[in-house]
Order: structure tokens, then sequence, then C-alpha cells
């Protein structure tokens, strides 16, 4: 039997299966996936969810009394993780530990780089950032968090600043689309013909 794709200490075991037991429904399933990349890394989404929601694509693995459902598209990203769940003075919690690189693509390590050493801390002065989503037929989608969201310059700082400066760090992404909802501070990922698409395009 091949290794599973993410490894579970013991005592993240025993907590995921303690926390099952209190949802108090049958047939749970652990779904894990690769929600974004922001300033600390990658950030994961873990939920308990219907087996009978998998998508057929979405491989499957036995966790000793529960399974693990990953989103298919995580699954490199997620490839050589380990979940573990640790209790301190400061607060308990999981943890995901990630052997992977946050970009394979190196137009999108490209971009993460300008965020990264350029964009963010600049934007950090006014409690922002900005996050890459993902990068797809030359378009990064981005979300801007913070002091950034709901701000009434945020239009300007994207078209005046950020957009410009990718652009030109980055020659191939011919488009740069906020997947921010600014108004509601919502993430409509995914869904960028909402609006948002640039005029430069």
């Amino acid at each position: 039997m091949s290794e599973p794709v993410v490894s579970i200490t013991p005592a993240a075991r025993g907590k995921i299966l303690e926390l099952m037991k209190n949802e108090g429904r049958e047939g749970l399933v652990l779904r894990m996936a690769i929600a974004g990349r922001g300033p600390g890394g990658f950030q994961y989404r873990l939920a308990f969810a219907p087996e009978s929601e998998r998508a057929p694509a979405d491989p499957t693995f036995d966790a000793e009394g529960f399974k693990v459902v990953l989103e298919a598209a995580s699954v490199e990203g997620l490839r050589g993780a380990s979940i573990d769940y640790v209790e301190s003075p400061h607060g308990s919690g999981f943890k995901i530990d990630n052997p992977n690189p946050l970009w394979a693509d190196p137009v999108a390590q490209a971009v993460q780089k300008v965020l990264d050493e350029e964009i963010n801390p600049a934007v950090a002065s006014h409690g922002g950032h900005v996050a890459l989503l993902e990068v797809k037929d030359a378009v990064a989608y981005i979300q801007l968090g913070g002091g950034c969201q709901g701000c009434g310059m945020v239009d300007v700082t994207l078209k005046q600043g950020i957009e410009v400066r990718i652009r030109e760090a980055v020659p191939a992404i011919r488009e740069i689309v906020d997947s921010t909802d600014h108004a509601g501070g919502k993430n409509p990922y995914y869904q960028p013909s909402k609006g948002g698409h640039s005029p430069y395009a």
C-alpha cells in the first residue's frame, strides 16, 4: 500500500477523533485543501464533511479511525505534509508542516517574490497584506487583506501600485484580478467575472 500523501501524528489523530465524536454525525470525513497562500505561507482548509460530498477525483485515505479526503487540486501542494496538534500556554491548535515550495510554477514564483520583497513591506505600514491566490492563463488572482480590505483607496493602490509593479517585474502576467470583495469583506475566489477585471488587459 502506498504511503498517504499527508501524515497525521497520534496527537492530531486523537484530537480529530474527539472533535468528530462531538459532531455527533455519522459518515463524516476530514476534508483538507490548500485555501491560499499568504505572508506566512500556505493557508489550509480543514473541515468535517459527509463522505458523499467527495468528488470522484479527490483522493482518500484511511487515517486509523476516520478517512481523510484531499481536494484533487491541492494534492501536489500537500504531498509530504504532516498534521500535528500542539498544546501550549499561548493556545492550542493544529500545526501543519509542509515541505513544498509555495508555487511550482516559475511565473507564480516571480509574482510571489514581488509581493514578498516589495509590495507587502509597503502595504504593511497600513496593516495590509496582499496574497497571491493563483496564476492561471497569464492572469494573477490576488486577495487584499488586513488594512487594505474595505479601504477607500484600494482601487488606486491596486491600479497605480500593485498592478503596475507586478506587470513590470513579471512580463508574462497580462492581467491582475483582485478577488476580494471590499464592500463585504468576502472572498469570491474563482469568481473573477463578478468584477474587478483590469482595464489594462
